[in-house]
């Protein structure tokens, strides 16, 4: 009898943990694909990159470098401190989920760093980029760091209680995608790093949620 209750804890954090083994097995599978195929394009990505080759005028292309520039450098981990700043209702409580999302999004950060230095997948060819790019292509570090930037920015309006808007959510997620796609569209990554960022983004979250609701005690929302 006394078992019982731990079992039907454990079942509440079920969800999260089929979320985050479910992305971590499918990155897993992309990047192996990766690995094994030739010339290391799975299929799509050299048709959607020729694509966005052929249909990149100066004015689009320059608001797909405005777009994925929020991505990168400070400004994700400004978002997500301002998040956390927001979130929390006291002094303590601001301190401490700007510390933990920020802290989340660089760690998340660095495991992807290795994935790409492990995996080293060129990148397409540099007379098509129509942006700045460096170091390896899978997975796409703009990508995921949008989409954790993107979950961090969500988790943290739950967290401050108050009704969420569901038009904020959809905002936030689709700033997140955009940014993904503003990378294949400036030729700096193939179609299949930016789902492997978004897989690895959603793995990486999900694993966060989990520990973190455990380690607070806390319940997973209905919604």
């Amino acid at each position: 009898m006394p078992l019982k209750p731990a079992v039907r804890e454990d079942r509440q954090y079920r969800p999260l943990g089929v979320v985050a083994v479910g992305a971590a097995v499918l990155f897993a599978v992309v990047a192996l694909w990766v690995v094994r195929a030739p010339g290391r394009l799975l299929p799509g990505d050299a048709g959607l990159h020729h694509w966005s080759v052929g249909h990149r005028p100066d004015v689009a292309a320059a608001l797909a470098r405005a777009i994925t520039d929020t991505a990168t450098g400070v400004v994700p981990y400004a978002l997500v401190v301002l998040a956390g700043l927001f979130a929390g209702r006291t002094r303590r409580r601001r301190v401490t989920a700007a510390v933990g999302l920020a802290l989340c999004l660089a760690v998340g950060q660095a495991l992807r760093f290795g994935a790409m230095k492990l995996i080293a997948r060129p990148r397409p060819d540099a007379v098509y980029w129509a942006a700045d790019a460096s170091r390896w292509s899978f997975p796409s570090g703009h990508a995921t760091t949008a989409a954790m930037t993107a979950g961090l920015l969500i988790a943290a309006l739950y967290l401050r209680g108050s009704p969420v808007p569901r038009s904020s959510v959809v905002l936030i997620a689709a700033w997140a995608a955009t940014v993904g796609l503003t990378r294949i569209y400036l030729g700096v990554h193939w179609f299949t790093d930016v789902v492997g960022g978004w897989l690895f983004a959603t793995a990486w979250l999900a694993l966060a949620a989990c520990a973190f609701l455990r380690l607070t005690g806390r319940r997973p929302a209905a919604r």
